[in-house]
């Protein structure tokens, strides 16, 4: 064998074992996405379900697995310590794509970043390290959507509603509905109250928006463009975000395209 093909050989080996050195470096079980071959499918666990970003939910798609089905009924249960009852959330009603769960979401945003995807019907609280919980949304109909970064300047519990003069002047049945309150006319908090069990104010600089994330007593309208621009959740998952969310919490709305 010639000197030159024995180096030859060598040459390819130690490039070889450098290579797997390299990618054993960027190697992290917390993350096991970074130990998988260049191209290999990304598999977390325990997500309960593989999503692509970007990916619309297919209408009528139930949850098929006994399993899952009992965690989430779980999940949507009645909720207990309120000051008004919240019923079971009856799964039927809702596309089994709008359900929270842990998703796989790569995102130059800061961890506890609110991201808001109008156009899939969904909000993604991000959590760092290329994943996030994502949670099932009703938004704005055509001609309310609205886009751009925000904050949360303020959060409240079972929030009176004030409906804007605009509203009452295209709805003006909502007369009927709203009394006067210390703020105006409006209507109390409760469980018949459209912002649901809990509201988080959304704010650019030191103006009020007027668009909330906020609960609904219409669940089956998640994964809908229904509102006048509010971003609309199931009430057990908007207590679920408001716990995990503080006041000055960054929202990015993304366009509708």
């Amino acid at each position: 064998m010639s000197f030159g093909l024995i180096f030859a050989i060598c040459l390819a080996f130690i490039t070889a074992m450098n290579v797997r050195s390299a990618s054993a470096q960027f190697c992290d079980d917390r993350f096991p996405w970074t130990c998988q071959g260049p191209g290999a499918p990304i598999n977390i666990t325990p997500v309960p379900r593989r999503f692509e970003q970007g990916s619309p939910a297919q209408p009528g798609n139930a949850v098929n697995d006994p399993a899952l089905g009992r965690q989430y009924a779980a999940l949507y249960g009645p909720v207990s310590g309120e000051r008004f009852p919240i019923p079971a959330v009856r799964l039927s009603d809702i596309n089994s794509e709008y359900l929270r769960t842990a998703v796989f979401y790569p995102t130059h945003e800061q961890s506890g970043t609110i991201v808001i995807d109008p156009q899939n019907h969904f909000l993604y609280l991000t959590q760092g390290g290329g994943r996030a919980l994502r949670y099932g949304v009703g938004v704005g109909r055509q001609g309310f959507g609205w886009s751009g970064v925000a904050t949360i300047h303020d959060k409240q519990e079972w929030p009176d509603w004030y409906p804007p003069k605009e509203m009452i002047e295209r709805q003006p049945e909502l007369r009927r509905q709203v009394s006067e309150l210390q703020s105006g006319l409006g209507m109390p908090g409760g469980p018949r109250n459209p912002l649901g069990s809990r509201a988080m104010y959304l704010w650019q600089g030191n103006k009020d928006t007027l668009y909330r994330i906020h609960g609904t007593v219409e669940p089956w309208t998640i994964g809908r463009s229904v509102s006048s621009g509010c971003i609309r959740m199931i009430n057990q998952d908007v207590i679920d975000l408001y716990q995990r969310t503080p006041v000055g919490a960054r929202v990015v709305v993304l366009s509708s395209r």
